[in-house]
């Protein structure tokens, strides 16, 4: 199973949300049998680790972001992952421009998916220190609804 999370500059919230699972599938003893990845839509970033401020919020919780960097969703990405989730509708709509004829990946947003209280994940860049826990927050419901979700598929 190849699971893809997506934003905008892959440097706040996708990678937030790598982080996170790969976290959870380790507890959960499955990290063997699913990949990974995050992407985002634009590419400013390409290259970059995770802003400092993503970094500090995760690692204050026990997720070590710091092997992470940015790159931009590839074409080849629609057939290399099986689930591709993007963090707001906005990303979600360009992805679905994207797809390329043949692209297998199912596209979703992650907190609609999962019913969740919100259906996007906010951008937290350009607000203050409390954007980043919300984001972790909601990622973190999101990722356990996802770990529920991949356990019935494996």
């Amino acid at each position: 199973m190849r699971v893809l999370f997506v934003c905008l500059g892959n440097i706040c919230r996708s990678p937030t949300a790598e982080g996170v699972f790969r976290h959870k599938l380790r507890e959960a003893g499955l990290e063997a049998r699913v990949e990974v990845d995050s992407a985002g839509t634009g590419d400013w970033h390409v290259g970059k680790a995770p802003d400092t401020r993503t970094r500090l919020a995760a690692q204050r919780r026990g997720y070590d972001l710091s092997a992470l960097r940015a790159r931009q969703v590839a074409l080849d990405d629609f057939s290399r992952f099986d689930l591709i989730l993007a963090m707001d509708g906005s990303n979600l709509s360009h992805l679905q421009r994207l797809r390329p004829p043949g692209g297998a990946a199912e596209l979703d947003l992650l907190l609609r998916r999962y019913q969740l209280a919100l259906d996007e994940v906010p951008d937290p860049y350009y607000g203050g220190e409390d954007g980043f826990e919300q984001v972790l927050d909601l990622i973190e419901q999101a990722s356990d609804a996802l770990l529920c979700e991949l356990k019935g598929r494996l």
